[in-house]
């Protein structure tokens, strides 16, 4: 292993390694070189046999290695920072689903909060050269300015998992603050692509279309999302990750940016800049299936936002990216893997 100080190749952590984008992350890492230890708890949530699936691929690269671990697990995340000692963190575990949060609260506060406490523990007694974690454009809750900036006030979160998600820039920002190491919150738009997640609605789409059965349609179609191309997230994970936050040097308390500081953290928005209409998102679906999808038009769900759409001004500055494949584009990608996948 080389050396913090002129490593071509890093040690990286990567939490919620069987998870969609966990999976990308990890293949990328381990593209560029870096050996990788994914931990996942592999819990029900959603199908575990895809998540197992996942795994498979990641196992034939040598630079792999995986353990079976919940982050809320606070004795086995102290140990395994201790024997690993990672350079990096790519924090990515967490209990997904807005509408789920409705129905099981503990269990964010059990992964969400209490999980991160401990990466953030590990990091603190470990220092690391970056923690990078997933954050969510569901912390925008109420707004209705778009599209959203990092600069906007966070305030009123209209889920709890968008509560969750919102305490973790938080907190990372406190350690950041307190223990001095750097840390970067990337907040999610949508993400959708090849090996995704079977409670997102572009899985549930298609299993009903192919099966001929309708299709659940909340706000009568018309929410409006900035659905991201798994490719574009991950290619902005990558450069985030090896460009450790540092503390703004025009950050003014007098008037403060919510999204930098003092301390060596920040925020920023990964998404399409490109927010499509839900009607026509079914659209690039029919026509990357060529069948005609039934819709059952329903009113919107308690705890969904309206519409969102990301300003990536920031991220282009930071890193030089912006997300930008088109959505019929990776529509047609996510069925030809679907397809593949299920043997259709």
């Amino acid at each position: 292993m080389a050396t913090r100080e002129n490593h071509p190749v890093s040690e990286i952590l990567v939490t919620g390694a069987a998870g969609f984008i966990g999976m990308h992350a990890c293949e990328r890492l381990l593209a560029l070189g870096h050996s990788v230890v994914g931990i996942d708890n592999l819990n029900a949530y959603y199908d575990v046999g895809l998540k197992e699936a996942r795994l498979a691929r990641l196992a034939a690269h040598p630079r792999f290695s995986f353990e079976r671990m919940d982050v809320a697990d606070r004795e086995a995340i102290a140990t395994l920072f201790e024997r690993v000692r990672p350079h990096r963190v790519l924090h990515l575990a967490a209990q997904a689903g807005v509408r789920y949060s409705l129905e099981a609260p503990h269990a964010y506060v059990d992964s969400n909060l209490a999980g991160f406490v401990n990466i953030l523990e590990g990091c603190r007694a470990f220092p690391v050269e970056h923690l990078v974690y997933a954050s969510s454009s569901s912390v925008y809750g109420g707004n209705k300015k778009l599209p959203f900036s990092e600069r906007d006030a966070v305030d009123h979160p209209i889920s709890l998992y968008a509560a969750t998600k919102r305490a973790n820039e938080l907190m990372a920002h406190t350690y950041s603050h307190l223990f001095g190491f750097p840390a970067t919150g990337l907040r999610f738009f949508t993400v959708y692509g090849p090996w995704g997640r079977p409670d997102m609605a572009l899985f549930k789409f298609t299993r009903s279309i192919l099966a001929g059965e309708s299709i659940d349609v909340y706000g009568h179609g018309k929410l409006m999302r900035d659905y991201t191309y798994i490719d574009d997230i991950v290619e902005g994970v990558m450069r985030v990750l090896d460009k450790p936050a540092t503390a703004d040097p025009q950050y003014d308390a007098q008037a403060p940016n919510p999204s930098t500081g003092a301390a060596p953290h920040r925020v920023f928005n990964i998404g399409n800049s490109t927010p499509t209409v839900l009607t026509d998102y079914i659209g690039a679906l029919e026509s990357a299936l060529g069948i005609k999808a039934i819709q059952r038009l329903l009113p919107e769900q308690p705890g969904d936002m309206h519409s969102t759409a990301a300003d990536t001004t920031a991220l282009a500055e930071w890193v030089g990216f912006e997300p930008a494949t088109p959505v019929k584009v990776g529509v047609a990608h996510f069925i030809n893997w679907y397809r593949d996948f299920h043997h259709i």
